[in-house]
């Protein structure tokens, strides 16, 4: 039985004292959750949201990191940095990253392999835009970037990444897609893995949705078959919103 992961990603917002005070706020309501918490925060809140989450439940992941150790490659966090205080998961590919700071699928895989290099974990996105989505290309396009991400992987490697299937479409836009459709969408990732690295494999690949997810909708997407929990945008940014998406069985 595949675990459901429940990952916050806070994008530009956020200040050290207010990931000190939502952490404080957001773990004793977390505890006794069966699902696994991640905030993926700022690279400024990083090594505040590390120390006030010890001893919780709660994971801290980067949005982003470089794929080369080192290097001219100024205003760049590198995978080894992270690694050294202590980050456990990564955002590789985030739609944002593709639209605005041109992310390739040949950048992202490089990124992937860059963080099972430093023992990171990734949360890698994929989706398709409306135009794509009105044009009947999403699963070949999910299916494309999901394949391009892990292009060179061990199998071991597959099976610890997480994947988030984010329509460009649903980001911030209060639009989600249909529990069916997300399942489907999901369901044609879960494939393309088998495909390539048998269905053992893609049995336990956590596949996550993203796109408007909200306390009033968390539920019913993440009871579907093959969605395992959430990559969440703007109902990350309160604690009391995004607890209820972490105990959406209550």
């Amino acid at each position: 039985m595949r675990k459901k992961v429940i990952a916050g990603n806070w994008k530009m917002n956020m200040l050290p004292n207010e990931a000190i005070n939502f952490i404080e706020e957001l773990a004793p309501i977390v505890k006794d959750t069966n699902s696994e918490v991640i905030l993926c925060v700022p690279y400024t809140d990083l090594f505040y949201a590390l120390l006030t989450a010890q001893n919780t439940n709660i994971k801290i992941g980067a949005q982003n990191m470089h794929f080369e150790e080192n290097g001219a490659y100024t205003g760049e966090i590198s995978g080894k940095m992270l690694k050294a205080i202590n980050v456990e998961y990564v955002i590789i590919g985030h739609s944002e990253r593709r639209q605005y700071f041109n992310e390739t699928d040949e950048t992202v895989n490089k990124k992937v392999k860059a963080a099972f290099e430093y023992q990171l974990k990734p949360i890698v996105c994929v989706g398709e835009t409306l135009e794509q989505r009105e044009t009947n290309k999403t699963e070949e396009i999910i299916t494309k970037q999901t394949e391009k991400a892990l292009d060179g992987l061990t199998n071991e490697q597959v099976q610890n990444t997480i994947i988030a299937y984010e329509p460009i479409w649903a980001i911030g836009t209060g639009k989600t897609a249909t529990k069916e459709d997300a399942n489907n969408s999901i369901k044609s990732i879960r494939n393309k893995i088998a495909e390539i690295y048998g269905q053992i494999v893609a049995d336990s690949v956590i596949i996550q949705y993203g796109g408007s997810v909200k306390s009033t909708n968390a539920k019913d997407l993440f009871e579907m078959s093959d969605i395992d929990g959430g990559l969440v945008g703007g109902a990350s940014l309160k604690a009391d919103e995004f607890s209820k998406i972490v105990k959406f069985e209550h």
